[in-house]
Protein backbone atom coordinates (compact mmCIF):
# COMPACT_ATOMS: atom_id res chain seq x y z
CA UNK A 1 0.00 0.00 0.00
CA UNK A 2 1.30 3.48 -0.84
CA UNK A 3 2.39 5.49 2.17
CA UNK A 4 0.45 8.70 2.68
CA UNK A 5 2.95 11.59 2.84
CA UNK A 6 0.98 12.96 5.79
CA UNK A 7 1.70 9.78 7.74
CA UNK A 8 5.49 9.96 7.53
CA UNK A 9 7.67 8.99 10.48
CA UNK A 10 8.00 11.58 13.28
CA UNK A 11 10.44 14.36 12.46
CA UNK A 12 12.76 16.46 14.61
CA UNK A 13 11.57 19.52 16.55
CA UNK A 14 11.39 22.93 14.99
CA UNK A 15 14.69 24.60 14.07
CA UNK A 16 16.26 27.60 15.69
CA UNK A 17 18.38 30.23 14.00
CA UNK A 18 21.94 30.76 15.16
CA UNK A 19 24.50 33.00 13.45
CA UNK A 20 22.58 32.87 10.17
CA UNK A 21 22.65 29.06 9.92
CA UNK A 22 19.78 26.69 10.65
CA UNK A 23 20.41 24.41 13.61
CA UNK A 24 18.25 21.84 15.36
CA UNK A 25 17.75 20.80 18.92
CA UNK A 26 19.78 17.54 19.01
CA UNK A 27 17.77 14.43 18.19
CA UNK A 28 18.69 10.81 17.53
CA UNK A 29 21.77 9.83 15.59
CA UNK A 30 21.21 9.11 11.91
CA UNK A 31 24.83 8.07 11.23
CA UNK A 32 27.53 6.77 13.55
CA UNK A 33 30.98 6.20 12.03
CA UNK A 34 33.72 4.65 14.13
CA UNK A 35 37.31 4.06 13.01
CA UNK A 36 36.30 4.15 9.36
CA UNK A 37 39.01 3.50 6.79
CA UNK A 38 38.81 3.12 3.03
CA UNK A 39 41.76 1.80 1.03
CA UNK A 40 41.85 0.99 -2.66
CA UNK A 41 44.29 0.51 -5.50
CA UNK A 42 44.92 3.10 -8.18
CA UNK A 43 46.52 0.83 -10.73
CA UNK A 44 49.14 -0.89 -8.59
CA UNK A 45 49.46 2.02 -6.16
CA UNK A 46 47.68 1.69 -2.78
CA UNK A 47 45.63 4.74 -1.81
CA UNK A 48 44.36 5.52 1.69
CA UNK A 49 41.27 7.61 0.93
CA UNK A 50 39.94 7.78 4.51
CA UNK A 51 41.49 6.75 7.78
CA UNK A 52 40.54 6.59 11.46
CA UNK A 53 37.33 8.54 10.87
CA UNK A 54 34.88 9.03 13.73
CA UNK A 55 31.75 11.02 12.89
CA UNK A 56 28.18 11.40 14.14
CA UNK A 57 25.41 13.01 12.11
CA UNK A 58 22.12 13.68 13.87
CA UNK A 59 18.67 13.48 12.37
CA UNK A 60 17.65 16.87 11.00
CA UNK A 61 21.15 18.34 10.68
CA UNK A 62 22.54 20.21 7.69
CA UNK A 63 26.19 19.19 7.45
CA UNK A 64 28.77 20.34 4.92
CA UNK A 65 31.84 18.22 4.19
CA UNK A 66 34.61 20.43 2.89
CA UNK A 67 38.10 19.99 1.57
CA UNK A 68 40.23 20.20 -1.56
CA UNK A 69 40.15 17.68 -4.39
CA UNK A 70 41.50 14.34 -3.15
CA UNK A 71 40.65 15.01 0.48
CA UNK A 72 38.16 12.11 0.67
CA UNK A 73 34.84 13.98 0.34
CA UNK A 74 33.35 11.84 -2.41
CA UNK A 75 34.62 8.63 -0.80
CA UNK A 76 32.86 9.58 2.44
CA UNK A 77 29.62 10.36 0.59
CA UNK A 78 29.74 6.98 -1.14
CA UNK A 79 30.05 5.30 2.24
CA UNK A 80 27.21 7.35 3.74
CA UNK A 81 25.08 6.54 0.71
CA UNK A 82 25.61 2.77 1.04
CA UNK A 83 27.27 2.80 -2.38
CA UNK A 84 30.54 1.46 -0.95
CA UNK A 85 31.77 -0.30 2.17
CA UNK A 86 34.70 0.63 4.43
CA UNK A 87 37.91 -1.36 4.47
CA UNK A 88 37.87 -1.12 8.26
CA UNK A 89 35.61 0.35 10.93
CA UNK A 90 31.82 0.52 11.20
CA UNK A 91 29.06 2.70 9.80
CA UNK A 92 25.65 2.58 11.48
CA UNK A 93 22.53 4.05 9.87
CA UNK A 94 19.70 4.64 12.34
CA UNK A 95 21.38 2.22 14.75
CA UNK A 96 21.95 -0.63 12.28
CA UNK A 97 25.43 -1.46 11.02
CA UNK A 98 25.45 -1.24 7.23
CA UNK A 99 28.45 -3.56 6.94
CA UNK A 100 26.34 -6.39 8.37
CA UNK A 101 23.30 -5.64 6.21
CA UNK A 102 22.16 -7.86 3.36
CA UNK A 103 22.23 -6.67 -0.24
CA UNK A 104 18.42 -6.41 -0.13
CA UNK A 105 18.55 -4.21 2.96
CA UNK A 106 21.19 -1.94 1.41
CA UNK A 107 19.11 -1.66 -1.76
CA UNK A 108 16.14 -0.63 0.36
CA UNK A 109 18.21 1.98 2.20
CA UNK A 110 19.54 3.44 -1.05
CA UNK A 111 16.14 3.44 -2.71
CA UNK A 112 13.89 4.71 0.07
CA UNK A 113 15.95 6.15 2.91
CA UNK A 114 18.55 8.15 0.96
CA UNK A 115 18.11 10.66 -1.84
CA UNK A 116 21.07 11.52 -4.07
CA UNK A 117 21.87 14.81 -5.81
CA UNK A 118 24.98 15.10 -7.98
CA UNK A 119 26.93 17.82 -9.74
CA UNK A 120 25.78 16.35 -13.06
CA UNK A 121 22.00 16.50 -12.98
CA UNK A 122 21.64 12.97 -14.43
CA UNK A 123 18.22 13.64 -15.92
CA UNK A 124 16.98 11.45 -18.77
CA UNK A 125 16.87 13.81 -21.76
CA UNK A 126 13.85 12.17 -23.43
CA UNK A 127 11.64 12.37 -20.32
CA UNK A 128 9.74 15.40 -19.04
CA UNK A 129 10.42 16.92 -15.63
CA UNK A 130 7.41 15.04 -14.24
CA UNK A 131 8.58 11.75 -15.71
CA UNK A 132 12.15 12.25 -14.45
CA UNK A 133 10.81 12.56 -10.92
CA UNK A 134 8.30 9.75 -11.26
CA UNK A 135 10.84 7.24 -12.55
CA UNK A 136 12.41 7.07 -9.08
CA UNK A 137 9.15 5.60 -7.74
CA UNK A 138 8.76 2.82 -10.31
CA UNK A 139 10.96 0.24 -8.49
CA UNK A 140 8.78 0.63 -5.40
CA UNK A 141 5.55 -0.36 -7.10
CA UNK A 142 3.69 2.95 -6.99
CA UNK A 143 0.90 3.08 -9.60
CA UNK A 144 1.18 5.59 -12.43
CA UNK A 145 -1.51 7.90 -11.03
CA UNK A 146 0.26 8.04 -7.67
CA UNK A 147 3.60 8.73 -9.35
CA UNK A 148 2.16 11.59 -11.38
CA UNK A 149 0.46 13.09 -8.33
CA UNK A 150 3.60 12.89 -6.20
CA UNK A 151 5.82 14.24 -9.00
CA UNK A 152 3.55 17.22 -9.59
CA UNK A 153 3.48 17.93 -5.85
CA UNK A 154 7.27 17.82 -5.55
CA UNK A 155 7.92 19.93 -8.65
CA UNK A 156 5.52 22.55 -7.33
CA UNK A 157 7.37 22.45 -4.04
CA UNK A 158 10.69 23.23 -5.74
CA UNK A 159 9.16 26.03 -7.78
CA UNK A 160 8.61 24.16 -11.06
CA UNK A 161 4.87 23.62 -10.97
CA UNK A 162 4.57 25.21 -14.42
CA UNK A 163 7.34 23.07 -15.95
CA UNK A 164 5.90 19.58 -15.55
CA UNK A 165 5.92 18.78 -19.26
CA UNK A 166 9.29 20.39 -20.07
CA UNK A 167 12.19 18.27 -21.28
CA UNK A 168 15.58 18.92 -19.62
CA UNK A 169 16.75 20.75 -22.76
CA UNK A 170 14.08 23.38 -22.13
CA UNK A 171 15.17 23.97 -18.53
CA UNK A 172 18.04 26.08 -17.20
CA UNK A 173 20.82 24.47 -15.17
CA UNK A 174 19.28 25.64 -11.92
CA UNK A 175 15.89 24.28 -12.95
CA UNK A 176 17.41 20.93 -13.90
CA UNK A 177 19.04 20.68 -10.49
CA UNK A 178 15.66 21.45 -8.88
CA UNK A 179 14.16 18.56 -10.84
CA UNK A 180 17.00 16.37 -9.55
CA UNK A 181 16.23 17.46 -5.97
CA UNK A 182 12.53 16.71 -6.47
CA UNK A 183 13.53 13.26 -7.76
CA UNK A 184 15.71 12.74 -4.67
CA UNK A 185 12.65 13.47 -2.50
CA UNK A 186 10.34 11.13 -4.40
CA UNK A 187 10.45 8.27 -1.88
CA UNK A 188 10.44 10.44 1.26
CA UNK A 189 14.07 9.83 2.22
CA UNK A 190 15.52 10.39 5.67
CA UNK A 191 18.60 12.09 4.22
CA UNK A 192 19.68 13.84 1.03
CA UNK A 193 23.32 13.36 0.06
CA UNK A 194 24.54 16.00 -2.37
CA UNK A 195 27.96 15.90 -4.06
CA UNK A 196 28.96 19.38 -5.32
CA UNK A 197 25.30 20.16 -6.15
CA UNK A 198 26.11 23.68 -7.39
CA UNK A 199 29.30 22.85 -9.28
CA UNK A 200 27.71 23.37 -12.71
CA UNK A 201 25.60 26.42 -11.79
CA UNK A 202 26.10 30.17 -11.92
CA UNK A 203 26.16 32.00 -8.60
CA UNK A 204 22.50 33.06 -8.70
CA UNK A 205 21.25 29.53 -9.50
CA UNK A 206 23.61 28.09 -6.89
CA UNK A 207 22.15 30.40 -4.26
CA UNK A 208 18.62 29.33 -5.22
CA UNK A 209 19.51 25.64 -4.96
CA UNK A 210 21.14 26.08 -1.56
CA UNK A 211 18.17 28.09 -0.29
CA UNK A 212 15.94 25.23 -1.39
CA UNK A 213 18.05 22.69 0.51
CA UNK A 214 17.90 24.87 3.63
CA UNK A 215 14.12 25.05 3.23
CA UNK A 216 13.88 21.27 2.95
CA UNK A 217 15.96 20.81 6.08
CA UNK A 218 14.09 23.39 8.14
CA UNK A 219 10.57 22.70 6.84
CA UNK A 220 7.95 20.30 8.09
CA UNK A 221 9.74 17.26 6.64
CA UNK A 222 13.10 18.25 8.18
CA UNK A 223 15.18 16.10 5.85
CA UNK A 224 18.79 15.63 6.94
CA UNK A 225 21.16 17.22 4.41
CA UNK A 226 24.79 16.22 3.82
CA UNK A 227 26.61 18.28 1.18
CA UNK A 228 30.17 17.83 -0.06
CA UNK A 229 31.68 21.03 -1.44
CA UNK A 230 34.85 23.05 -1.84
CA UNK A 231 32.83 26.29 -2.12
CA UNK A 232 32.64 28.42 1.02
CA UNK A 233 29.47 30.13 -0.24
CA UNK A 234 27.80 26.73 -0.32
CA UNK A 235 29.20 25.50 3.00
CA UNK A 236 28.07 28.55 4.94
CA UNK A 237 24.44 27.40 4.57
CA UNK A 238 25.18 24.39 6.80
CA UNK A 239 24.56 24.28 10.51
CA UNK A 240 27.77 22.26 10.99
CA UNK A 241 30.88 22.34 8.84
CA UNK A 242 33.32 19.43 8.68
CA UNK A 243 36.71 19.61 6.97
CA UNK A 244 38.67 16.74 5.50
CA UNK A 245 42.33 16.76 4.59
CA UNK A 246 44.21 13.74 3.26
CA UNK A 247 41.38 11.45 4.32
CA UNK A 248 41.19 12.62 7.94
CA UNK A 249 38.96 15.03 9.83
CA UNK A 250 40.55 18.39 10.55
Amino acid sequence: MDQDPTEAAPRPPAPTQESGATTFVPTGLLYELRGVERRYLRGSTPVLALHDLDLDIRTGEFVSIEGPSGSGKSTLLQLLGALDTPTAGTICFEGSEMGAASDATLTHIRGEQIGFVFQQFNLIPTLTAEENVGIAMIPHGHPKAKRRERSAELLARVGLGERLDHLPSRLSGGEQQRVAIARALANQPRVIIADEPTGNLDSASAGDVMSLLVELQSGEDAVTIVVATHDDDVARHAGRRIRLRDGALV
